[in-house]
């Protein structure tokens, strides 16, 4: 990837496990969710920041550290402000980005009804799934507020995988209800069907 200026990272420690962060002048360019291993760590690093050097935040980031600490406390906290920098992502995925960064702390989507908002078809939401599993920036850009078809909590790539999904939906008053065999999960509230 083709970032404005050479990335940071630094880790900090949540009530959820340690994230990591990095960044560079223009925003947030990668973020990892709470992991229980440092080996999770360090597969981020050179997955998604290979080439980001450990660094000091400066206030901006400082703040998006502390807003991250207060969420995974439970406190109701909106990203929708943070600055990313989303260097050469397709501008297929941006624009879904985008379109995520609108649904609000407490709502669901589904990844057809995103594609829908964004004036596609229905089998576009295949493609919704990619940018989600792709997605540099997850809380910030918050693909754990999308969810399968039929209110089925779907894949999710971060440590921990879907079960920290239902963890995140979870803090934020969403309860998903887990699927019996041959029934689909549903949520209790917020989430919009296409």
């Amino acid at each position: 990837m083709t970032y404005a200026t050479a990335p940071s990272y630094t880790t900090f420690q949540t009530a959820a496990g340690e994230c990591a962060i990095a960044w560079n002048d223009t925003g947030v360019v990668g973020f990892l969710l709470p992991a229980q291993d440092y080996a999770d760590v360090r597969r981020w690093r050179i997955r998604r920041a290979p080439d980001a050097q450990h660094g000091t935040p400066d206030a901006r980031i400082n703040g998006v550290i502390a807003a991250a600490t207060r969420y995974f406390a439970g406190e109701a906290v909106d990203f929708s402000e943070v600055p990313v920098d989303l260097g050469g992502q397709d501008v297929f995925f941006t624009r879904i980005y985008q379109a995520l960064r609108q649904v609000k702390y407490g709502e669901t989507t589904t990844y057809g009804a995103l594609a829908r908002d964004l004036g596609m078809g229905p089998e576009r939401a295949r493609d919704v799934g990619v940018a989600m599993s792709t997605n540099p920036v997850p809380l910030i850009i918050p693909c754990h507020r999308v969810l399968a078809a039929g209110g089925k909590i779907g894949g999710f790539s971060a440590p921990g995988g879907s079960e920290s999904k239902v963890r995140m939906l979870r803090l934020e008053g969403v309860e998903i209800t887990e699927p019996k065999p041959g029934k689909p999960a549903s949520p209790t509230q917020g989430a919009f069907e296409f």
